[in-house]
């Protein structure tokens, strides 16, 4: 192991608290490494890639809209090594589980365990980017809690497929340089890799089963240290990065409802995603126009909205009420169009107040319009706010997961401490959700 590792973290935006954890953890994969491929340390290549945070932007980034997101302080160290032939051989260090991929554009991508996002990964590089392709040893130590709304499956994908296109060297391929111009540019490939979506001449398949957008992939790829990212999507666009105020942190209380995308969870999620494919259909029926997004529709006029809701007024879908669409649409309309410049503009003006209501109306539209959120995270929230936190918010695709609060930093250990057992106390049952403390990370580190 290198010695200046938690050194690297601390100067790329990791606090000095959370860097030695990483080289823990990095020792652990890179031994995981070596005994099983016998690498020198000269072969092996190593990233820390960090989960998210949605702060604002509920169900908004697949219909074009806005969000406001950072990175975690917590996530996947990775190790990798070369092989000669076509597999992905990867490891989990902490489970001690192990999968073998072979990278192919048939490759079996089935399944509904952790393995279901590096095959995904696997096939869609094989297709996007054919032979000559050499595979790589791969070993992932976690701090990241799983299937907690933080984004622990797009972080996978994302350090998968970056492990795979360093050994390959996909960056000078005209395939790519067609394609990827940017950082932005790729969060939105790797986001169409788990929808199954094409991305301009890179073309599609199976995903992993989800009608999801490129909101995660953003946060991880191109977040900056210590600040809070305002993003558009469909294209994926930076907007603005506010800095987090030093004397603010954020606390996540996760509710230990599992956040699962697979089997009835990724029906619900889905739901979602679909919900706005239908209003965007009638709005097209009715108009003529050609919308990509639902967000261009709002866009294209004052009047657009108000046009937008007539039409839901009379419209007669198979799978959803009128009512429920309409609810859907003013949700997404409030929290893309209004709530997340509004958050980005109080953040930027230190102005925790206004925050705190943007969060509280953030919150009620989830529950009305998505209708994703469980008791559990109802009380997170309710509780952060009684104990004193100057915002508060459940995030990620809904139906369990975790939820952020804003509190000051000097408090935050404390805070964290209260809110837990304020949570144990009415939920003794709940799952053992982490509750944990966390600045604005840094996005994908590269340290080889």
């Amino acid at each position: 192991m290198r010695p200046d590792l938690a050194g690297r973290l601390a100067e790329a935006g990791m606090s000095r608290a959370e860097a030695p954890r990483k080289q823990q953890l990095f020792e652990r994969a890179e031994e995981a490494l070596r005994g099983r491929t016998g690498s020198p340390a000269g072969e092996i290549r190593r990233w820390f890639v960090p989960g998210r945070i949605e702060v604002f932007g509920k169900h908004t980034d697949y219909a074009g809209g806005r969000s406001l997101v950072c990175a975690l302080e917590r996530g996947f160290c990775v190790a990798a090594a070369p092989r000669e032939d076509g597999v992905v051989r990867i490891t989990d260090v902490l489970s001690g589980s192990t999968a073998g991929i072979p990278l192919s554009p048939e490759s079996d991508g089935a399944g509904t365990d952790w393995t279901v996002y590096p095959r995904t990964v696997a096939r869609r590089v094989a297709r996007n980017f054919p032979a000559p392709l050499a595979g790589i040893d791969i070993a992932l130590a976690s701090d990241l809690p799983r299937s907690a709304g933080l984004s622990s499956s797009s972080a996978l994908v994302v350090a998968v497929f970056t492990a795979l296109a360093a050994r390959n060297r996909l960056e000078d391929r005209t395939a790519w340089r067609d394609a990827i111009h940017s950082c932005e540019d790729l969060a939105g490939y790797l986001g169409a890799v788990e929808s199954g979506r094409d991305f301009g001449p890179l073309a599609g398949g199976m995903g992993v089963g989800t009608f999801g957008g490129s909101e995660d992939h953003a946060a991880i790829l191109c977040c900056r240290a210590g600040h809070v990212s305002l993003f558009s999507f469909c294209p994926v666009r930076l907007v603005n990065a506010i800095r987090l105020p030093t004397d603010l942190a954020f606390v996540i209380g996760g509710s230990g409802v599992t956040a699962e995308k697979t089997g009835r969870a990724q029906e619900l999620y889905n739901r979602a995603s679909l919900s706005t494919v239908a209003i965007l259909d009638f709005w097209r029926s009715a108009t003529g126009r050609t919308d990509a997004t639902l967000a261009d529709a709002v866009r294209s006029s004052s009047e657009a909205p108000q046009r937008i809701r007539d039409v839901l007024g009379r419209c007669s879908h198979p799978s959803f009420t009128a009512g429920e669409l309409l609810a859907r649409f003013e949700q997404f309309l409030d929290e893309s169009e209004h709530i997340v410049p509004a958050a980005a503009e109080a953040l930027a003006r230190n102005d925790l107040a206004a925050l705190g209501e943007l969060a509280e109306r953030s919150q009620a539209g989830a529950e009305r319009g998505l209708r994703n959120q469980v008791p559990e995270t109802a009380e997170l929230v309710r509780s952060a706010r009684a104990l004193g936190a100057a915002a508060a918010s459940a995030f990620g695709a809904g139906f369990g997961g975790s939820v952020w609060a804003l509190v000051r930093a000097s408090e935050a250990a404390s805070f964290r401490e209260e809110w837990e057992n304020a949570y144990r106390r009415k939920f003794p049952g709940a799952g053992a959700g982490e509750f944990f403390v966390t600045g604005a990370g840094p996005a994908l580190i590269g340290l080889s």
